[in-house]
């Protein structure tokens, strides 16, 4: 272990993420009972440029309003080579409520993007005296922003979250591909004749986790566009879950239980890591460093590895 200590990243649910317009006032109150730990009011892709400003309305007056329980309360703001952002901040920050936990800031290329908005964001809860600091999620949508994550994870104390945006992001790739996450028809090996598919989005999510990770952050894994793939859409989730991601984004609300599922837990991880724990304590305790478990070697480091299951268990189950 480094000198230099991993952070920890902020003790929250986050195994699903459940986006919404600002333009559709009907889905708030479906979106606040839902099942899902963390809500997105979107102001951006989902809004159509006549919109922008009846959805920013919307928006605020839904955080004054609505019931959101414990959920953590998230509103995606518009990218910074647009119009409408400083307002989307400026409006947000200085009407909306207390309640409002997060930003998410699309689009985020390099560390200055994030710079900016947390400079507008921080005057703005100075002049008006607002006690709760907001945080901030990032989604990483272009070539620029997988080549500067590092740079981008560090870029603010505020930021507690960070997805891959597979659509925007293989659009800058130039990837020859129209589908939103999920395994790419062309994207295969063959072997004896055989294909076999691997997944296009596995390097660029393992960057991600990394970055996360080295700085104290929520590493999340984004859209799945085929809603009605159920199978596709875990597959995925279970590969990012698998990676280190605590969590992946609903565009439907049928996507709320697959994901919740997949990034909770099962009782048999769980009761595994547990005994684990103990037989490592038995261990240490006759003055040995390493145990065999159900015949396999654990040791320090599947200390580490089942704490972190068995405190994502207690996570959720406390929350």
């Amino acid at each position: 272990m480094s000198f230099r200590l991993q952070p920890t990243p902020p003790a929250r649910p986050n195994r699903c993420q459940l986006f919404g317009p600002g333009s559709n006032t009907k889905l708030f109150a479906k979106m606040a009972a839902s099942a899902a730990d963390v809500i997105n009011l979107d102001l951006e892709d989902s809004v159509a440029p006549s919109d922008k400003d009846i959805a920013r309305a919307n928006v605020i007056e839904a955080i004054n309003t609505v019931d959101w329980g414990t959920k953590t309360l998230s509103v995606r703001i518009n990218s910074l080579d647009t119009p409408y952002w400083y307002r989307d901040v400026v409006d947000l920050l200085e009407q909306a409520s207390e309640r409002l936990d997060q930003i998410m800031i699309p689009k985020v290329g390099c560390a200055e993007d994030v710079y900016a908005v947390d400079a507008l964001v921080t005057a703005i809860e100075r002049a008006k005296g607002r006690e709760k600091r907001v945080a901030f999620e990032v989604i990483i949508e272009s070539a620029a922003g997988i080549s500067h994550v590092e740079e981008i994870a560090a870029a603010s104390p505020r930021l507690e979250a960070m997805s891959l945006g597979a659509a925007d992001f293989a659009a800058s790739m130039g990837m020859q591909t129209t589908g939103i996450g999920g395994t790419q028809e062309n994207y295969y090996m063959l072997h004896e004749g055989q294909k076999h598919w691997s997944d296009p989005w596995h390097w660029a999510q393992a960057a991600i986790v990394a970055a996360c990770r080295t700085h104290g952050i929520l590493p999340v894994d984004g859209p799945f566009g085929d809603f009605s793939d159920d199978e596709g859409y875990i597959a995925q989730a279970r590969r990012s879950a698998t990676l280190g991601m605590v969590g992946k984004w609903a565009i439907h609300p049928k996507q709320i239980a697959l994901a919740n599922e997949v990034f909770t837990p099962s009782e048999q991880a769980v009761a595994e890591a547990r005994e684990i724990l103990a037989a490592m304590e038995e261990a240490k305790a006759s003055g040995s460093g390493a145990t065999v478990y159900k015949g396999r070697l654990v040791d320090i480091a599947s200390i580490k590895q089942a704490e972190v299951i068995v405190a994502q268990a207690e996570l959720i189950a406390g929350h």
